[in-house]
């Protein structure tokens, strides 16, 4: 098997796009080796994919990074955090104990889970954004970022109409967390995430829907990027939200409408008008 670099994985950014194609090779090739039918003793060439991983990792992210830092992309701090847990998450691999055969399948099985949904996920809902989003100050000073202007607009009235009611969903919890009272702020916060939750979750169905009417060929991709998004929803970290709420809340509603934006501007507004 072959995990594919896709279409809709392309930043156009090209050296980015060259190493995310290197990543997915890797990737294919720890999912040959753990589903070979003949298990021998792997330990060396599981051992060497991990340090091959590791670096590879190291190489590409530092390029990812410093290529948002020249371009002042509001992404880098949330990147840094992702690329950190990647790292992580590798090196542990690399102090388990692989020298029996059965430990080896395991790793490899594991690894190969861990990589495939964290490169597509990364990709689709982080990497896709690299250099399209205006650098922070100048799209975070406006009056109100959460505001629905025409330049939003597609021309699909049920698409339009949806749009814009997440935007209201984004600019009451955004009102709110910038008035967040501890005490209280907390229960009403999360209510707020989860009508937001279950409103993107209608309106990606609306939308789908409308699409596979027309039959419009990027429906595929926008069911993927509707997935990662839907994904970052679903895995909110609470335990960061009751640590530090303010903080954390803040991020996710800054990538949160940032991705709204992006996904609109570059890919809502290529649907078809029927």
């Amino acid at each position: 098997m072959v995990f594919e670099f896709t279409q809709d994985c392309i930043t156009g950014i090209d050296t980015i796009d060259e190493e995310h194609r290197n990543l997915f090779a890797l990737l294919s090739k720890a999912y040959n080796l753990a589903s070979t039918e003949y298990h021998s003793d792997y330990y060396q060439e599981l051992k060497n994919m991990l340090e091959e991983l590791d670096e590879y990792a190291e190489t590409h992210f530092t390029h990812e990074e410093e290529y948002m830092t020249q371009i002042r992309d509001p992404e880098l701090i949330r990147q840094r955090a992702q690329h950190t847990f990647f790292r992580d998450k590798i090196r542990e691999y690399e102090f388990v104990n692989i020298d029996h055969e059965e430990e080896q399948q395991r790793v490899l099985t594991e690894l190969v889970r861990f990589l495939a949904k964290w490169l597509y996920r990364h990709i689709l809902s982080s990497d896709i954004l690299i250099g399209k989003l205006p650098p922070l100050e100048e799209w975070m000073i406006r009056e109100n970022p959460c505001e629905f202007t025409d330049d939003y607009l597609t021309g699909i009235a049920l698409v339009d109409a949806e749009h814009k009611e997440l935007f209201r969903i984004v600019d009451k919890a955004n009102q709110l967390v910038k008035s967040f009272d501890e005490l209280s702020g907390y229960d009403s916060i999360i209510e707020i995430l989860n009508e937001l939750k279950e409103y993107t979750k209608e309106h990606f169905s609306d939308e789908e829907e409308y699409m596979e009417s027309i039959q419009y060929e990027g429906l595929s991709a926008q069911k993927r990027a509707h997935e990662a998004f839907i994904d970052k929803l679903e895995n909110i970290d609470l335990a960061q939200i009751d640590a530090n709420p303010q903080e954390y809340l803040q991020e996710l509603l800054e990538f949160l409408l940032g991705w709204l934006i992006n996904h609109i501007l570059y890919t809502d507004k290529k649907i078809p008008v029927k």
